[in-house]
């Protein structure tokens, strides 16, 4: 057991090398990953599961004692992301598919890997994992609205297939994350340490498939999804931060919700995308499994570098500090 544990320290670690690697390897053979397209649904359910094990009623205390950075930080999630991909897909002018991808990438809700790097920039690690939990719970609703709202002259949306499509991906097997949780404690807390390995060999299966699927369109596509999605990123980097500086949030704040609205459910968004939409739609959504990769843990060196606004963790009681020091275990 504990060569897994340093197994799966070692992988979360170095995730983003990861990813990279396992795409460039599908896209020179893509072959042996074609087979992998038929279950990145279940592969999400599995990361989605393992998020469900690792939830703890102490994610959303947060949410009961200190609710305005959250409801402010969750807004900024599903206003920003949303604007911004539709703003850089209609000035870049992107293919319909490539288009209504970007926009997707932007409405799906934050990605695990957030938490992660907002403990190693120094911010607020409650509000992230508040976040995270509290719009992906949303998701269902928003994610299709959004979509309809913003892709629709793209491609057609089916809001009610896709609200059904994100329960099956997400709300169920985070239930039954959280009754296994219940049932099972013991073996849960003896296992939990795993569960980062397990979530990073399905996202790289994901990566794996979708890329093998779209080697072709990688070269005649690729650089300028990448540059919307490198475009899409820093936008939500920098108005995240900038909403909650806007909104009189302390230090430690700026930058839990800087993180939390410029990374996004990458993996999600390759699910949807395959499943409603193409294989190239969701090559935004490859993109953002690469990029955010790369871009959150180089903001995360260099804020941790500066101090951050101790106000914000000292006006915490003992009891909550501890478990959101804690959450750094869960991914």
């Amino acid at each position: 057991m504990k060569f897994l544990e340093s197994l799966s320290t070692f992988a979360g670690k170095y995730f983003a090398v990861w990813v990279i690697a396992i795409a460039v390897i599908a896209f020179l053979i893509p072959e042996p990953f074609l087979g992998f397209g038929s279950y990145i649904t279940i592969l999400l359910g599995i990361v989605m599961f393992g998020m469900g094990l690792t939830l703890k009623p102490v994610d959303f205390k947060i949410v009961l004692m200190r609710p305005m950075p959250v409801i402010i930080g969750v807004a900024a999630q599903f206003i920003i992301m949303p604007l911004v991909a539709f703003t850089i897909a209609y000035l870049l002018k992107l293919p319909p598919e490539l288009a209504a991808g970007l926009v997707l990438l932007g409405c799906v809700p934050g990605g695990t890997a957030s938490n992660v790097m907002v403990y190693l920039a120094k911010g607020n690690l409650a509000l992230s994992v508040a976040m995270t939990s509290l719009s992906t719970l949303l998701a269902p609703v928003m994610t299709p609205l959004l979509l309809l709202l913003l892709a629709g002259q793209w491609l057609p949306v089916d809001p009610v297939s896709m609200f059904m499509s994100i329960v099956q991906v997400i709300i169920i097997p985070i239930a039954l994350g959280l009754i296994v949780q219940k049932v099972l404690p013991k073996a849960v807390e003896k296992s939990v340490t795993v569960v980062p390995l397990i979530s990073v060999l399905a996202i790289l299966i994901i990566v794996s498939a979708v890329t093998a699927a779209n080697a072709a369109n990688v070269v005649s596509a690729g650089f300028i999804v990448f540059v919307a999605v490198f475009l899409h990123n820093g936008f939500g980097l920098l108005l995240g931060y900038l909403t909650a500086k806007a909104m009189g949030l302390n230090e430690n704040d700026r930058r839990a919700i800087s993180i939390e609205v410029g990374m996004q459910n990458s993996g999600l968004g390759v699910a949807l995308a395959t499943a409603h939409f193409s294989p190239l739609a969701a090559l935004p959504s490859v993109w953002g499994a690469i990029w955010h990769n790369i871009s959150g843990p180089i903001l995360a060196t260099i804020w941790s570098k500066k101090p951050a606004d101790q106000e914000q963790t000292d006006a915490l009681p003992a009891a909550e500090k501890v478990p959101a020091k804690a959450k750094l275990q869960k991914y």
